[in-house]
């Protein structure tokens, strides 16, 4: 049975200090078994992969950027942080391109074992100044949702300092999906941030659906994105210096998280 399926949600940032400020706007994201790409291709009219269609995905768009097979990317990460790839579904759940473009904040890589068990996350984290990251957490308990954390490494907000720590807590997708994310410093919680949405079945009638309520999504992220940052600096927030990047692009972080 088909594992690759549209969700369409709500994405919400919540900064709690030094200043409050919220925001709320919809999201469209697919799932896609890296295995179901070419049958996808073949089946739908209006996604492809690897060329360009109404709704399009490229591999060139995550991790390395160069278009190499993201499967073998991926088992590359796992064997680094001491799993042992099996052949297991490792499923992507991220922004197509829509109309030619994209802006993903956040993707997030389900890695599974050929009995089906989840074995790791990646997150894959990318910034406005064309910087990419991933973070990958292997599950040491498979209780739900999902809780894990790990120390921040890459520079994303202006308005963030660096010395914070990410507590994610996952519902994998289902029926619904849930990535809910905590920034945290020595005193609490910065900025939460959450993804919630209903899975659709993949179709070309909902694709065609979901571009009528979402035909300019990564123009409107990446404005959402500087419109906030305006307000945020009208609040009283000042820019953090940006670092250089990691020296490696990927983290391996081991510590389950207790949030």
């Amino acid at each position: 049975m088909e594992q690759s399926g549209l969700y369409a949600g709500t994405v919400v940032h919540a900064r709690l200090k030094p200043v409050r400020h919220r925001l709320r706007y919809p999201m469209l994201a697919l799932l896609l078994d890296l295995n179901e790409l070419p049958a996808l291709t073949r089946r739908l009219r209006l996604f492809s992969a690897e060329r360009g269609n109404v709704f399009s995905f490229f591999a060139r768009d995550h991790l390395a950027g160069g278009g190499a097979d993201l499967r073998d990317q991926v088992e590359a990460m796992l064997r680094a942080a001491g799993i042992t790839p099996d052949g297991g579904a490792i499923r992507l759940l991220c922004m197509p391109r829509v109309l030619g473009q994209v802006f993903n904040p956040l993707s997030v890589f389900f890695c599974h074992g050929r009995d089906g068990a989840l074995r790791a996350l990646v997150y894959e984290v990318n910034n406005t100044f064309g910087q990419r990251h991933s973070y990958v957490l292997p599950v040491s308990d498979g209780a739900l949702p999902l809780r894990q954390s790990c120390a921040k490494q890459f520079y994303v907000s202006p308005f963030m300092d660096m010395a914070l720590r990410y507590r994610f807590r996952i519902s994998p997708p289902a029926a619904r999906v849930r990535i809910a994310i905590d920034a945290e410093d020595e005193t609490g919680v910065v900025l939460f941030a959450a993804f919630d949405a209903r899975r659709q079945a993949l179709t070309d009638g909902n694709l065609l659906r979901g571009l009528a309520r979402h035909p300019l999504q990564a123009l409107h992220v990446l404005a959402g994105i500087h419109w906030e940052a305006l307000r945020l600096w009208r609040k009283g927030m000042r820019l953090r210096a940006r670092p250089a990047p990691p020296a490696h692009s990927v983290t391996i972080a081991h510590e389950q998280g207790s949030a």
